[in-house]
């Protein structure tokens, strides 16, 4: 015997009471994993997919490999950690690292075939640090994105900066700076440009 049709009005209003249960499907699983304590978490996280960033902050000395996304979702303790350790080493402001700069970072560490941490120059600057460091120098921009945490300068021990700018402009997910004297990459989330 066939199973019944439902068509019309009618099948509209089940999918979309399907699509609500498995929203709050995965909400309550999301919510679940997020109240399991941090190490088990990391376990459960670790078997269903993450996303993870190793970095070396090279003016605080600070380093860690911090889950930022897991299971479909950004993890909150990984987001707060990256804040932190990517806060402006000048002043000690942290400000919240734009989800977009991380994936792209996870994209870049994927480009480039490396297990190595990305080494930090600047990431996160208060507007205040911003336009002290823009008067003294005219290599950084008055109107920089690193005021908004949309932008990183990094190096990668074991790949030249060639090979790191090379890969950061194919994934075109922003601007791309190139500063062989000072040794490093900037990385941006903005509009896809270089120099």
């Amino acid at each position: 015997m066939e199973e019944p049709r439902i068509e019309g009005t009618e099948a509209k209003l089940l999918d979309a009471r399907l699509s609500r249960r498995a929203l709050l499907g995965m909400g309550v699983m999301g919510a679940a994993v997020l109240a399991l304590p941090a190490p088990l978490r990391a376990a459960v996280t670790r078997r269903q997919g993450e996303r993870a960033l190793r970095f070396v902050h090279t003016h605080t000395g600070e380093s860690g490999r911090i889950v930022f996304w897991a299971n479909g979702l950004y993890v909150p303790d990984g987001q707060a950690q990256l804040d932190r350790l990517l806060r402006d080493h000048y002043s000690d402001a942290v400000h919240r690292i734009d989800p977009g700069l991380l994936q792209l970072l996870y994209r870049l560490n994927g480009a480039l075939g490396t297990s190595e941490p990305f080494h930090v120059i600047s990431a996160y600057r208060s507007p205040e640090v911003n336009a002290r460091l823009a008067a003294r120098s005219g290599g950084v921009a008055k109107h920089s994105l690193h005021t908004q945490a949309k932008a990183i300068d990094i190096r990668v021990p074991g790949r030249d900066l060639t090979t790191l700018r090379k890969a950061a402009l194919a994934l075109g997910g922003g601007g791309v700076g190139f500063y062989p004297k000072s040794n490093f990459v900037h990385v941006d989330v903005g509009r896809v440009r270089r120099w």
